[in-house]
């Protein structure tokens, strides 16, 4: 018989709670009894308003302190319970801050190994927006937004005074929550349930990802490339058909491009889910066609043959001049859906993006030749409807309008 203890590590808004939800899920789909033990949970129960205050977080605060050990010690009495009555792996999803705290963990619950998941995110982008996230905790309902900002941020800074790194722990593995990536690791190797977390940890799961280009543009019916046009009639008869498309869908996140069109085709559905949550990205900003931004294919053609003759021997490599390749669009394609993802969590989302956008965000998906990139079909009037786990791929497109 083999169980084990996953004990999640790192500081608030680092992405514990979400990898904490992706193990569990992706564990249970290979058919492997798991549950996450919340520190915070069971806080909320036996505390509710009294842990609001940021001093119950203070290390020096002697009643604070007994508080959280009283709730570790709960919380690891409910995952031995449940490991002892038939479940397989049991998730402690909390800070665990401190080498001290994690040294307890490993003495208290010894029948079984445990591993150490230690949750880094340095993209000050998607922390900023991780930390203001948590002002909608329902522990904050009555305090106004700017009130629980502050709170939770000295929240962190008491946690970021007793955090180490983990290094003396028997087996750890230390992750990019944000990109997917194992930093570093001790291996649990004797588990068989090391190989499925690993895996687990640095693939794409996606469960619902609705992948919408722009709708008709004037300098799509003129035939220019770039710039910022905004949608024709069309466009918009467009955009409200693809909003009565999705909006059946639970869809948690509408992330765009900075473009005036890609705003336009996502505001007919954000007005019908107006609870939806949204951020316009410039990772999904159409590929840059520097000097040649605006102007029409036959221009190009005729005043500047090169760039003709370059794009037709290597379209995915060649660069226009100025601008961009689909070779260096990538990087930051790769970046805006990572982040995406990240923020999600888990939830059904729609990028609203472009026609090399797209066609790059679909090859990370298909693992597409780069040569053939440039020319997959990404029409304006049908979505790609994307669902892919280690039991599931799903890749559709469906039609929505005109």
């Amino acid at each position: 018989m083999h169980k084990l203890y996953v004990a999640m590590v790192g500081l608030p808004a680092r992405g514990k709670s979400t990898l904490a939800r992706r193990l569990r899920d992706g564990l249970v789909r290979e058919g492997i009894k798991t549950q996450i033990f919340n520190n915070g949970d069971v806080r909320r129960s036996l505390l509710g308003a009294e842990s609001i205050e940021p001093d119950f977080y203070n290390p020096q605060n002697a009643f604070g302190r007994e508080a959280r050990e009283m709730i570790c010690r709960r919380n690891m009495e409910l995952a031995r319970e449940w490991l002892n009555s038939g479940g397989d792996v049991a998730i402690l999803d909390a800070t665990n801050a401190s080498a001290a705290r994690r040294a307890s963990l490993e003495q208290n619950l010894s029948d079984w190994p445990m591993l150490f998941v230690e949750c880094l995110n340095e993209d000050t982008l998607l922390l900023d927006a991780c930390i203001r996230r948590k002002v909608d905790l329902p522990e904050y309902a009555n305090m106004s937004d700017e009130a629980a900002l502050e709170n939770f941020l000295k929240r962190i800074a008491y946690y970021e005074s007793i955090y180490s790194p983990l290094d003396r722990e028997k087996f750890w593995l230390r992750v990019d929550s944000t990109a997917n990536r194992i930093l570093g690791e001790k291996p649990c190797e004797s588990s068989p349930y090391y190989p499925a977390i690993r895996e687990i940890l640095v693939n794409y799961w996606v469960e619902s990802l609705f992948l919408v280009r722009h709708g008709q543009t004037e300098f799509n019916v003129q035939g220019r490339i770039g710039g910022d046009p905004m949608l024709t009639a069309k466009g918009r008869e467009q955009a409200r058909a693809l909003a009565g498309c999705l909006v059946p869908n639970n869809i948690a996140w509408v992330f765009t491009s900075t473009r005036l069109r890609s705003h336009e085709t996502a505001a007919p559905l954000l007005a019908e889910k107006p609870g939806v949550h949204t951020m316009a990205f410039t990772e999904f900003d159409e590929l840059w066609a520097g000097d040649c931004e605006g102007m029409l294919y036959s221009e190009i053609r005729e005043k500047m043959p090169e760039v003709t003759t370059g794009r037709n021997a290597d379209k995915y490599g060649y660069a226009y001049p100025g601008g961009e390749s689909y070779a260096t669009l990538r990087k930051r394609v790769q970046q805006g859906l990572r982040r995406a993802l990240f923020l999600a969590a888990g939830a059904p989302l729609v990028i609203v993006g472009h026609q090399a956008i797209n066609r790059v965000l679909l090859t990370i998906f298909l693992r597409c030749r780069n040569e053939d990139v440039p020319y997959i079909h990404i029409p304006q009037n049908q979505y790609y409807h994307i669902s892919l786990t280690a039991q599931r791929k799903v890749f559709e497109r469906v039609a929505y309008g005109a």
